[in-house]
């Protein structure tokens, strides 16, 4: 399960999606293909829209989340567009029902899509207002068995005990817990889809899609980034 936020397809900010970062994209994803791997990918919509300044504004909460989940729309259908002009074969499939856009998510036929070995673009996070599109990103990869959740950031490398953008003295996890990062309280992802992660004992690799290659290093077994997961086990002695 690959992670995108919405406002990496901005590139440097000047347009809502950038042509040349939408086909860097999909030249990474396709690289991954390549070995075989099943992908499925979540995308934000903060490049389109961001719901808290709206809610702040006065606007319904329900009303500034269902306007999100159809901008997460519109990111589905242009990384889309991308992957297949790369000659990946792509389905969008959104929580929200839109016939004439896109396939309506259905889990069967999602695990179907993949194994045919198509890339899946889950829009419309959960369907439902009130739950980011990390918790979609969460809930999406447990109903597919993913075996990891790939989230990418935006000009960080990983998890850091602070901002490493305004804190030069951050240092950088290769690998911590789950309820390490939920007590310091790091924004790797929003509380709800990373205690949902712990429950389930889905792994996170937090990395950066900036560097060229990082994305296939991954799945070609390498250390990249910041890896999420329960306590590593530590083997107890048997009585002599």
């Amino acid at each position: 399960m690959l992670k995108l936020s919405g406002e990496a397809l901005a590139g440097d900010g000047t347009r809502t999606i950038s042509p040349e970062v939408l086909n860097y994209m999909a030249g990474e994803i396709r690289a991954v293909t390549q070995h075989g791997v099943e992908v499925a990918i979540v995308l934000g919509g903060g490049n389109i829209w961001r719901g808290g300044p709206a809610i702040k504004a006065g606007m319904e909460p329900p009303q500034a989340h269902y306007m999100g989940m159809l901008a997460t729309i519109i990111n589905a259908l242009a990384l889309q567009d991308g992957l297949e002009r790369n000659g990946v074969q792509t389905r969008a499939m959104t929580a929200i029902k839109m016939d004439e856009v896109a396939e309506p998510y259905i889990r069967r036929r999602a695990l179907r899509h993949m194994e045919k070995g198509r890339v899946i673009i889950l829009a419309g996070g959960t369907g439902n207002p009130y739950f980011t599109t990390d918790s979609g990103a969460a809930l999406r990869a447990a109903e597919l068995d993913a075996g990891v959740i790939l989230m990418a950031k935006n000009r960080v490398d990983g998890v850091y005990s602070a901002d490493p953008r305004t804190n030069p003295d951050a240092t950088k996890f290769d690998h911590i817990t789950y309820l390490d990062a939920l007590n310091r309280g790091l924004t790797i992802m929003d509380s709800t889809a990373l205690t949902f992660c712990m429950d389930n004992n889905l792994p996170i690799i937090v990395f950066s899609l900036d560097t060229p290659g990082n994305l296939e290093r991954i799945v070609l077994g390498e250390q990249v980034g910041t890896l999420i997961s329960k306590a590593l086990e530590i083997p107890v002695a048997s009585p002599s």
